[in-house]
């Protein structure tokens, strides 16, 4: 029989034990069970077909006998150990596309702040000043979406309506998606020449680390709106600073930095066109529920094709 384990964990401050019941309602006949110690997750894991979390220590391997998936609770997977998942025969699934409705929001928001002031406006009523100043449209701009999976997708398919020309940026360019255009990242210099707002939505990655270099800041319009929901180190912090206090961007909106967490004398604290959050986008009281669907679902295709193979949103470990 499948058993399930959930790891000690929490997301955005919620709790595993709502995850666990979220389970328990999708799955009643499996059991689910809960480790609240370091104990508990190294004596429940023996047990455990399935364990679920948002890290795996590398000691439990040595009690997990009867492991077939562990299924993160992040959309990010580059912190877990890949290789001894490979070499134990483990099947890895992620979250992606949990955060995907959340984080759209969250980049137009923020794309829309910007674009009709609501910085200005804060800072205005902060100090009791009433005084009229000059907005943008969003409307007829072009919008670049570099990194078109879930996340990058929710933001496309979200921009229906406001009357402008989209751009997306993705590894596989001839894939095409909800874009009026759609460019490899060897173009991303042309995708972002006319772009008035940027969001980067791209996995961490060896071709992405650093991709936001001098070299872009200069391609950028100097009106351009940046919004990195990405990872922090996509953009060199040294080169935004830079962009930002030459006036060679319009300014940015920043879930995630690098260095994370910010060090409170970082100068990007102190721009008033630059808007940070504390990698927060991500959060949704919806969160467990989605990620509860993807987890039933992989236990019931596990069950009726007898194979951890072929799940949704399953890492490919070779």
């Amino acid at each position: 029989m499948t058993e399930i384990l959930v790891l000690r964990h929490k997301i955005h401050g919620m709790v595993a034990d709502r995850y666990a019941d979220a389970l328990r309602e999708r799955l009643p006949d499996t059991p689910v069970r809960l480790a609240r110690t370091p104990d508990q997750e190294r004596d429940l894991v023996t047990d455990a077909t399935v364990v679920t979390g948002s890290s795996f220590a590398p000691a439990l391997f040595d009690h997990a006998e009867d492991l077939e998936l562990f299924a993160s609770t992040y959309a990010g997977y580059d912190h877990l150990p890949l290789s001894e998942f490979r070499d134990n025969g483990i099947a890895l699934t992620t979250a992606s596309g949990v955060h995907g409705p959340n984080i759209a929001e969250y980049v137009l928001g923020a794309w829309l702040s910007m674009a009709r002031g609501f910085l200005t406006a804060r800072r205005q009523q902060r100090d009791r000043v009433w005084q009229s100043f000059q907005a943008d449209d969003f409307a007829g701009s072009r919008v670049c979406v570099v990194g078109m999976g879930a996340i990058g997708t929710a933001v496309l398919d979200r921009l229906d309506g406001f009357d402008i020309e989209t751009v997306g940026v993705r590894h596989s360019p001839e894939k095409g998606g909800p874009a009026d255009e759609v460019y490899g990242y060897d173009d991303l210099h042309t995708a972002l020449a006319d772009a008035r707002y940027v969001a980067l939505a791209c996995p961490l990655t060896e071709e992405t680390n650093g991709l936001l270099d001098a070299d872009v800041f200069r391609t950028l319009h100097a009106e351009t709106v940046l919004v990195n929901v990405a990872r922090g180190p996509v953009v060199e912090t040294d080169a935004l600073v830079s962009a930002l206090r030459r006036n060679h961007i319009g300014g940015a909106v920043l879930d995630v930095t690098d260095p994370e967490p910010l060090p409170e004398d970082h100068p990007l604290w102190n721009f008033e066109n630059v808007l940070i959050t504390p990698h927060n986008a991500g959060h949704t009281p919806s969160y467990y529920d989605r990620l509860a669907d993807i987890v039933a679902e992989n236990v019931e295709r596990a069950r009726e094709t007898g194979s951890w193979d072929g799940l949704r949103n399953q890492i490919d470990l070779h």
